[in-house]
């Protein structure tokens, strides 16, 4: 059904094609026309939790919490949205979102555009979702980089009675200066405030809700290997690898090379696999470690897989795939499996 849909979408404005599609699977959910994905199942404990199986959502796709059963109904495992912020705000001008269709990628520099940590929790106690939700967080744009660890522990306060896991986003390349918190110093300060928090919330609530850091693919091996020792030392529960580059070197002479922001799709999957290759080498089996980044197909996901990811998510290749693409996936890691 998407390949029938998707020439009409792809006519459109990128973001206006995204809002629509959001509201268009909210209405089949709502009136029961969602295909049935009957795909492999795996049970599974990811950072402790039980998931059905490896292959989840990544954060972006759904930020503000809108169309979370609709969307786990597609046959994820696991389902993260996001980035949420303490405050609502806007992001960055439009436009902001760019397909280019010849190299099956995306380009955004969306700014963390939501409804703020609120609105996001009240949508998630309306959908009454029982399944696993990882909710992304990350700081207001006007926030100073200096005051950064604020604004994640307001969201990780708020966020904590309501989440499954918690996701720290200190990688995304549209909010100026976020990536310096993947430095030493700076990591070891924000983690460590962040584990501070999480123990009292555990007590507080009787339940303790895993902590993972979203790491950049534009890292080299040193960085790599000093982000890895931060994170086990600040005994974090997981890691996902990666968020989108800034590097557009794979585009060529594309006339959308030039445009500011992430690039996701097919052309981040090697940059993204190399540093999952590195990182998993680097923390030896000590925490899970979630791949992101190029899954257009079934075997993208198994190669993940096969580089030592625990499970994987996707996005950009919803765009290009549709939800055909989450069945791909299941079947390959079950064949993969024998």
């Amino acid at each position: 059904m998407y390949s029938l849909i998707r020439p009409a979408l792809f006519k459109t404005d990128p973001e206006t094609a995204h809002n629509l599609t959001l509201k268009s699977l909210n209405t089949a959910y709502k009136f029961g026309l969602l295909p049935t994905v009957n795909g492999y199942t795996r049970p599974m404990k990811l950072m402790g939790l039980d998931i059905p199986n490896p292959i989840g959502l990544a954060a972006g796709l759904d930020k503000n919490g809108e169309c979370i059963k609709p969307l786990a109904a597609l046959g994820f495992g696991f389902i993260e949205i996001g980035t949420v912020t303490p405050k609502p705000q806007d992001g960055n001008p439009k436009p902001r979102l760019f397909r280019l269709p010849e190299h099956r990628a995306v380009i955004n520099r969306m700014g963390f555009n939501n409804h703020g940590i609120d609105a996001v929790i009240k949508n998630i106690e309306a959908a009454r979702f029982n399944g696993v939700l990882g909710i992304n967080i990350g700081k207001n744009a006007v926030t100073p980089i200096e005051n950064a660890a604020a604004d994640y522990l307001i969201c990780l306060e708020k966020a904590y009675a309501h989440a499954s896991y918690i996701a720290v986003n200190i990688s995304s390349p549209n909010t100026k200066n976020l990536r310096a918190l993947q430095g030493g110093d700076e990591l070891t300060a924000l983690l460590t405030a962040l584990k501070n928090k999480q123990a009292q919330l555990a007590a507080s609530h009787g339940r303790y809700v895993p902590l993972a850091v979203k790491i950049a693919p534009d890292l080299d091996e040193a960085q790599i290997a000093n982000i890895a020792h931060v994170i086990i030392q600040t005994e974090m529960d997981g890691i996902i690898a990666t968020n989108t580059t800034i590097d557009k070197s794979a585009l060529g002479s594309h006339p959308l090379a030039g445009e500011q922001g992430g690039l996701s799709g097919e052309p981040v999957r090697e940059k993204s696999n190399a540093v999952l290759k590195q990182l998993v080498a680097a923390i030896g089996g000590k925490l899970p470690v979630i791949g992101v980044g190029g899954i257009l197909s079934g075997e993208d996901a198994a190669e993940k897989i096969r580089l030592g990811a625990s499970a994987v998510q996707v996005y950009s290749g919803m765009v290009y795939r549709g939800p055909e693409l989450v069945k791909e996936c299941l079947n390959a890691l079950k064949q993969a499996e024998g």
